[in-house]
């Protein structure tokens, strides 16, 4: 009986030290798993940065949509999204809405719009690498034009 009130308290110690260890978990590694929001990003000037945002929210207030991460190049604009679980039978109707309703508002602008994970996760993993010191915007210009590419490969 003894050793199992030991055994009791230092599975409990071990539980407690092990889940106060400090962990840094890139946004990239839980994007799929939860709700990211991340900023929009410009590959070019700053000068478009207000128009990024504007599309993000745009595309935000569309009732189906959850998370949306929006990515702005020379030439187009990426937008991808993710879509809540039950709404997932209408994506092709959602895709069109969502380009619908960009094409509207912003006529001049390319939009490349995808709900697909991997080209979501991509954008993802683009923005954090914009935001770190090392990586130049013509190196997100080429990382950008790669995802298109891809998003395009998959239609």
């Amino acid at each position: 009986m003894k050793y199992m009130h030991l055994l009791i308290v230092f599975a409990c110690l071990l539980v407690l030290t092990s889940c106060n260890q400090p962990q840094q978990v890139k946004e990239s590694q839980l994007a799929l798993m939860k709700t990211t929001n991340p900023t929009p990003e410009v590959t070019e000037n700053n000068k478009s940065h207000e128009r990024v945002k504007e599309i993000e929210q745009e595309v935000s207030k569309i009732p189906e949509i959850y998370d949306v991460a929006v990515v702005k190049g020379k030439e187009e604009t990426l937008v991808v999204y993710k879509v809540k679980h039950m709404q997932r039978f209408r994506m092709k109707g959602i895709e069109k809405n969502v380009n619908k309703k960009l094409e509207e508002k912003y006529p001049k602008e390319n939009f490349i719009v995808s709900s697909d994970y991997k080209i979501f996760l991509e954008a993802i993993r683009l923005n954090e690498q914009m935001n770190s010191s090392e990586f130049s915007r013509k190196k997100a210009e080429k990382r950008l034009k790669d995802i298109v590419k891809m998003t395009t490969d998959m239609k």
